[in-house]
């Protein structure tokens, strides 16, 4: 049973198809914000912001979401700034024009977010410097060729720090998303990919290994129910 956990899966999910669309994709982006939530996937990231910002006497920030989806996380974000009385202008990027269409309607009401389609790997992708990059449930759909790139790139961009949130690897995190799923999902893709995203993420030390390859020396991984990672490298 432990061989499936040994190494990261290679298996695609239904979301890395940046041509979903529709109800199923409706439905997931739901569901999605439902999990986070419930089971403390968003104080992930904004406790790492608080860190990061407490650190710097400026209140005005730059924050880029790479990944955006539906843009859950940045109204998270937004409305964790605001209690804590910082400035901040939020960047939407998402390589899928569909969640990005999602992303502006659920966030209408906000006026410090812009968005972005754009994919990571293109030379355009975010042709200026921001803050912080955040990254949420996002870095386990790629390689790790892919990520040390990826990170590497965005060392570039980022002026303070990049935040990511992603799962960890284990046999009961993959058995209760498999059970959750099976029993309340609605989603055919929840379904699938929230079991895969599972046997597609990290161990401590293969994320170690990426952020060095990657030329961030200045790193520290915190592990976070619900078997998150909470990862923050610095410029």
């Amino acid at each position: 049973m432990m061989g499936k956990f040994t190494t990261r899966s290679v298996q695609k999910e239904i979301m890395d198809d940046l041509e979903v669309d529709g109800p199923i994709l409706v439905q997931t982006l739901k569901e999605l914000r439902t999990i986070n939530k419930l089971l403390g996937g968003n104080q992930v990231t904004t406790s790492a912001l608080k860190k990061i910002t407490d650190a710097y006497p400026k209140r005005v920030f730059t924050i880029a979401d790479i990944g955006c989806g539906g843009g859950d996380m940045i109204r998270v974000m937004a409305n964790w700034a605001k209690k804590q009385k910082l400035n901040c202008h939020f960047i939407g990027i998402d390589a899928n024009p569909n969640t990005i269409t999602a992303a502006r309607e659920n966030l209408a009401d906000l006026e410090n977010v812009s968005f972005l389609v754009q994919n990571v790997f293109e030379k355009s992708f975010l042709n200026q410097e921001v803050d912080i990059i955040t990254c949420t449930l996002f870095t386990h759909h790629f390689t790790e060729n892919e990520l040390i790139g990826l990170f590497s790139t965005f060392n570039k961009k980022l002026k303070l720090a990049l935040v990511i949130n992603d799962l960890h690897r284990h046999p009961l995190a993959f058995y209760s998303i498999k059970l959750l799923t099976a029993l309340f999902s609605k989603s055919p893709m929840v379904k699938n990919d929230g079991p895969l995203s599972v046997l597609r993420s990290f161990s401590k030390k293969e994320i170690e290994n990426l952020m060095k390859a990657s030329g961030l020396e200045k790193f520290e991984i915190s592990w976070q129910w619900a078997f998150r990672w909470k990862i923050i490298a610095y410029k």
